[in-house]
């Protein structure tokens, strides 16, 4: 008996042991937590897809958690843009960085959300086999092209290059795919070619089995792709929160802009402890050239969206015509445009 009752103590705290590290290494202590805060001090829940237009997102999570105010945000993870989109209908996420072609949709259909930020400006390349039948762009008529999302600027863009070389919409077939899966789908050859943001179009570079046909600005001069959105019920109760959260991604935005040094710190943390890849892959996005990216200026303008939208309305995704001030709030960025850069040193575990 004193055997089998050890034998079921040690299982039972074994158990507990278990459960315990579960808990302590998997549930989020502090989303959890939040939830039970009055509605007036809880922080946003704000989703992101690893991609470097989102980067701002974890950089001032990061960053702000070293300044006396401490952490502004809750970021959350996803793998692509339609688990985003149902996120923030169901108010799981008050706030998203999402492709701007999809905020301006989601808008004209209702849900009640407003762009209030960009995520960067550039970053988006058309990306093929590197030793593939593509080489120049008239050459992918009958070919496999992946984007993120058919509300993408990324699939905007080639629709500008077909209509540049004159290529028929029913000359390319255009798939859909989570951002993280097109280096992989190209290198087994299962798509001929991706239009996509980065770090996607560096890691088939770093792979050695992709090249970059051209970069977004090649048909897009002042390219934009992601944008920052908050639901309107948190822009109407708290604007203060609001204007909190854009300016601390204007002052990451611009200590991004600080140099080489900042954007390989960046890639690091962001790499090890946000999206989960190799740094060496966020390093060589953000750095080679360091203008491959830019996050300044990031102000919501206008004649961007005016593009966006009319692109939207003649590739058919997109059927009224919806005007800027209905889908942005450009007040929190015009307050942000004051701010200065995070002062933060790499690993100085102080910032201000």
């Amino acid at each position: 008996m004193k055997l089998k009752t050890r034998i079921i103590t040690g299982l039972s705290l074994w158990v507990v042991l278990v459960s315990s590290l579960h808990a302590y290494m998997n549930v989020n202590w502090t989303s959890m937590l939040n939830d039970y805060l009055p509605a007036e001090q809880r922080k946003f829940n704000i989703a992101y897809i690893p991609v470097t237009c989102h980067l701002a997102c974890p950089v001032t999570d990061y960053i702000s958690k070293f300044s006396k105010a401490g952490q502004i945000f809750l970021p959350r993870m996803f793998q692509g843009f339609p688990e985003i989109k149902e996120a923030l209908i169901s108010n799981k996420m008050q706030a998203a960085f999402i492709v701007a072609p999809l905020a301006i949709a989601l808008k004209a259909q209702g849900v009640p959300i407003k762009i209030v930020y960009l995520g960067h400006r550039y970053g988006s390349a058309f990306v093929v086999q590197k030793d593939g039948p593509i080489h120049n762009f008239g050459d992918v008529r009958g070919k496999t092209i992946a984007i993120p999302s058919r509300f993408s600027d990324e699939r905007l863009i080639v629709f500008r290059a077909m209509k540049k070389w004159g290529i028929k919409p029913s000359e390319v077939k255009l798939v859909e795919m989570p951002p993280p899966d097109v280096a992989g789908a190209l290198a087994a050859k299962a798509i001929d070619g991706f239009s996509m943001g980065e770090p996607f179009p560096s890691q088939a570079e770093m792979g050695g089995f992709g090249r970059v046909l051209f970069p977004a600005r090649e048909y897009w001069p002042d390219y934009m792709s992601c944008v920052l959105v908050v639901r309107q019920d948190m822009i109407d109760s708290r604007p203060d929160a609001v204007q909190v959260l854009v300016d601390g991604v204007a002052r990451s935005g611009l200590w991004l802009e600080g140099g080489k040094a900042n954007r390989e710190d960046a890639a690091d943390f962001v790499g090890r402890f946000y999206y989960r890849q190799k740094p060496a892959l966020l390093q060589w996005a953000l750095t080679k050239p360091l203008d491959r990216v830019t996050y300044s200026p990031l102000a919501p303008r206008k004649a961007d969206f005016d593009i966006v939208r009319d692109l939207m309305i003649e590739t058919g995704v997109l059927d009224k015509k919806i005007e800027f001030e209905e889908y942005t709030d450009t007040r929190f960025a015009d307050k942000a445009s004051i701010q200065t850069a995070w002062k933060y040193e790499p690993g100085s575990g102080f910032a201000q």
